[in-house]
């Protein structure tokens, strides 16, 4: 008999045994996913951190999970740049495109001025908002 455990946290040694199992058959499908973290920081005159990206490179497409503007920064172009920035990188890469999500409160538009479409979305998430994921394909 097979038992289940819910908890919010687990072991270093069971999390690893789960994430390898999954890369291996992942990789035995798929090939290696050559995944590379990636960090652009954006910094003031005075060396203060005025923004940042993070992403990583999986396979042939790069994820970016931030991208945070400080908000004395923000209108100011940094964002694109910081977009753009990552963009190179994933095509140094050798990406075929890049993904994000983004809330309805956060900047799906401003993704869509920069070449995103939207290809999900979640309505509701959270309450009276959307979680929308795009894509910009190269």
């Amino acid at each position: 008999m097979t038992t289940l455990t819910v908890s919010t946290s687990i072991d270093s040694e069971t999390a690893s045994l789960i994430g390898d199992g999954l890369n291996a058959y992942n990789h035995k499908a798929a090939g290696p996913h050559n995944d590379q973290d990636l960090w652009i920081v954006a910094r003031d005159g005075q060396g203060m951190v005025a923004g940042g990206l993070k992403g990583s490179s999986e396979y042939t497409w790069l994820f970016v999970e931030w991208l945070w503007i400080g908000p004395q920064h923000r209108g100011s172009g940094l964002g694109t740049q910081l977009l753009a920035e990552a963009e190179e990188e994933a095509r140094q890469r050798r990406c075929i495109g890049v993904h994000l999500d983004s809330y309805t409160f956060q900047a799906p538009e401003f993704y869509k001025r920069q070449g995103y479409e939207e290809f999900g979305r979640i309505d509701d998430y959270p309450v009276g908002h959307s979680r929308v994921w795009l894509k910009k394909r190269f």
